[in-house]
């Protein structure tokens, strides 16, 4: 499964370069400075990872196993058909328009600080914009083992971002713009893929490591008899 994230967040960069490279090239500072800037921008995804396991941890305690990872592909399916744009809307209905307000004048105020610390906190803060690529890794995080490994997902997905975006950043042309589009427009096919993936894994089909069989109800296993010992 980690494997899946990272795949998605390699071909997902050339979304992120689209949305988030003019920022990459406006990075102050030397190259120490734009690796840390990345980092950060993993660190906040595998926190974000982290609450998300959370979540499916709790829904696992509800009785909803099998189920989650089929609730995954189908909220990536429904976050693919939303457009990009909505995003910031859907921000303002949660009610996270003064946060994000917040996030936006502190790297304004980041970008001029160019130590390595403020570009580690830029990449922090920049995890936290919306992203509908992000929304979608974290629909998948959903259904990973655990909150750790949740954190793991998205902590691979973020690494998958990172060859492309840190490239960008210290070169300023690694991919021609007729690829990026390309390669962008073929984001939602691949999201599109990985929902379909969940789903199969989540109906339990018996097929090994795709889609492997949950067993319905777990059988406790027979306790031998408790033998008391008295002392004379």
């Amino acid at each position: 499964m980690f494997w899946a994230g990272f795949l998605f967040g390699l071909l997902g960069s050339f979304h992120c370069v689209g949305m988030c490279g003019a920022l990459a090239l406006a990075l102050p500072g030397q190259a120490s400075g734009r690796l840390l800037y990345q980092l950060g921008r993993v660190s906040t995804y595998a926190t974000l990872g982290a609450g998300a396991g959370l979540l499916g941890q709790g829904l696992r305690l509800a009785g909803v196993q099998q189920s989650l990872s089929m609730t995954s592909g189908v909220l990536i399916l429904v976050l693919v058909a939303v457009p990009e744009r909505y995003s910031s809307r859907l921000a303002a209905t949660l009610g996270l328009s003064r946060p994000l307000a917040w996030v936006k004048t502190t790297l304004a105020g980041l970008f001029q600080q160019p130590s390595n610390r403020a570009m580690y906190a830029t990449g922090l803060l920049n995890g936290l914009l919306p992203c509908g690529l992000v929304y979608l890794a974290l629909a998948g995080a959903l259904s990973a083992p655990g909150v750790a490994g949740a954190a793991a997902y998205m902590t691979c997905f973020g690494l998958g971002t990172l060859p492309l975006m840190l490239g960008l950043s210290l070169s300023g042309r690694l991919v021609p713009l007729a690829w990026r589009t390309r390669m962008r427009q073929a984001v939602p096919y691949t999201a599109a893929l990985l929902a379909v993936l969940f789903i199969v894994r989540g109906l339990g089909l018996g097929i090994p490591y795709l889609s492997p069989q949950l067993s319905a109800t777990a059988v406790p296993a027979k306790r031998p008899p408790l033998t008391v010992h008295y002392c004379h």
